[in-house]
């Protein structure tokens, strides 16, 4: 046994190579999927990528069956801080069980975290598409500057949710990323956290935003749910998989996003 120090500062014991995975972030999913598919035993319902994936189920992100979690017996189960509950985390401890919790609010913090995960608590090296995603990432360096920085920084808004209203604040991975492609992630006047309520008035008007970002997650923005409410702000459907999900999404997103971005 080994023991190496998760993101939030836990020593976690593990053997010397991680062959039964749980994991119960649907972007650690994907990205364990894109390295290593015989090695994931398990994950939640809400795990989508990729599309063919074919593991048992334990329930959801918030609500993970901690029973059929022991009974596939693994090695290791992967976690967030944002999207999963502490109370979950210390069942699963307290079974016996190790778990890796993973902490990522910005870009550099995805690389970071997911280059560790592989090659400290699982010990399987780093993956190619995590050197592309690095590289790609790395790339971006001149970050537009702070947020609100420079005239032509992009003010962009992202809802999550209708009725009622909420759209992405700070500290978020969504907001750093967009600032990374020269954005800034744009809230009401006197709004504050991570995720906050607005009036639609207040997201619907030009002298605050260029552009309305409609995710697919974790509202269903569609073509016919959303775009109808936005009159004076254009908007852009898009995949909530490309701004929310660390792993091998963040190549997709640094190839495909800039160009969605500056229509």
């Amino acid at each position: 046994m080994r023991t190496q120090i998760d993101d939030l500062g836990f020593h976690v014991d593990l053997p010397d190579e991680v062959e039964r995975v749980v994991s119960l972030v649907p972007s650690l999913t994907e990205a364990i999927a894109a390295t290593r598919p015989q090695a994931l035993v398990g994950a939640t319902d809400w795990c989508t990528h990729p599309a063919d994936l074919d593991v048992p189920r334990v329930r959801g992100t918030k609500n993970p069956d901690v029973a059929a979690i022991a009974e596939l017996a693994p090695d290791l189960v992967v976690a967030n801080k944002e999207e999963n509950r502490e109370l979950d985390v210390k069942r699963l401890r307290d079974k016996g069980i190790a778990v890796w919790v993973t902490d990522i609010e910005t870009v550099p913090q995805a690389l970071d975290s997911m280059r560790r995960l592989f090659t400290e608590a699982l010990g399987w090296g780093s993956p190619g598409w995590l050197d592309e995603a690095d590289a790609l990432w790395r790339m971006s360096a001149g970050r537009a500057g702070e947020v609100g920085g420079s005239a032509d920084t992009r003010r962009v808004v992202v809802p999550i949710w209708r009725d009622p209203w909420m759209v992405v604040g700070r500290p978020t991975y969504t907001a750093d990323l967009l600032q990374c492609l020269g954005c800034d992630a744009v809230v009401p006047d006197g709004a504050e956290g991570r995720y906050p309520h607005a009036d639609l008035a207040d997201l619907d008007d030009p002298s605050r935003a260029d552009l309305v970002l409609l995710p697919d997650e974790p509202y269903v923005f569609t073509a016919d749910d959303g775009p109808e409410a936005f009159v004076e702000v254009p908007t852009e459907l898009i995949s909530g998989r490309l701004i929310t999900w660390y792993g091998p999404a963040m190549v997709e997103a640094a190839r495909t996003l800039p160009a969605v971005l500056r229509r």
